[in-house]
């Protein structure tokens, strides 16, 4: 009886103990910030998704996005189709590596082959739209970057009220630069997705010292939009 006595004492004791008092808000604290971070990993990593949109930066939206096991496809892209055309119309998703569409601006005075997907490799061969951006047709912001020394390199020549078309093998896309842009590339302002039907291009800022974190680029407004209709609108 008098064990049973002393370990009930002890028990209440160690109950009203100031430091088990003192630790128990951090360790309820601790708990509800593991599991708010556990919620949100999903949101962030799909917020990372879009902030990593960048030539020169890594973009792994799809299994080897970073170059491994690439498989590059040249299609032939249709740049004088003379057929019926629709405004409305069906879309064709390109896959990682593909060349999908042609960029003309006579502005810009280039017509660059352009890639779905980022990559070194990709960038080597033309300009590269991001997977995490609008397919041109659709709704949003299509977000399209180059190196500045290649085939962006005249992109500061563009102006508001220029002229750029996107030709893909489903349709063609008119487009009106509307804004000049500058930021640094950790911010994602102008590469998120949009409410409104825009093109982005951008590419970085030349620097003789080296790399620069500074990018600048155009947003485009979708001024027409011509789907094929016939046959024979695909080139591949």
């Amino acid at each position: 009886m008098v064990k049973k006595e002393t370990v009930r004492l002890m028990s209440e004791k160690k109950r009203n103990s100031p430091l088990l008092h003192i630790a128990t808000p951090f360790i309820v604290l601790a708990l509800c910030t593991g599991i708010t971070a556990a919620a949100l990993i999903k949101p962030y990593d799909k917020l990372k998704m879009y902030l990593n949109i960048a030539f020169m930066d890594t973009l792994k939206s799809e299994p080897g996005g970073d170059a491994s096991g690439l498989v590059i496809k040249d299609n032939k892209i249709i740049e004088d189709y003379s057929g019926k055309t629709s405004s409305t119309g069906e879309v064709i998703r390109p896959k990682f590596g593909e060349l999908f569409a042609m960029l003309k601006s006579e502005a810009f005075d280039v017509d660059v082959p352009v890639y779905w997907g980022s990559g070194s490799e990709l960038l080597e061969l033309g300009a590269c739209q991001s997977t995490g951006s609008a397919v041109p047709g659709t709704e949003g912001n299509a977000v399209i970057s180059a190196h500045v020394d290649t085939f962006f390199s005249g992109l500061d020549k563009l102006d508001i009220g220029d002229k750029i078309t996107l030709s893909t093998n489903y349709g063609e896309f008119t487009y009106i630069v509307k804004e000049l842009i500058e930021f640094k590339a950790t911010n994602g302002k102008y590469v998120l997705p949009t409410e409104d039907t825009r093109l982005t291009l951008y590419t970085c800022k030349k620097d003789i010292l080296g790399g620069s974190d500074q990018r600048f680029g155009v947003i485009c407004e979708l001024t027409e939009s011509s789907f094929y209709t016939e046959a024979g609108g695909d080139a591949q």
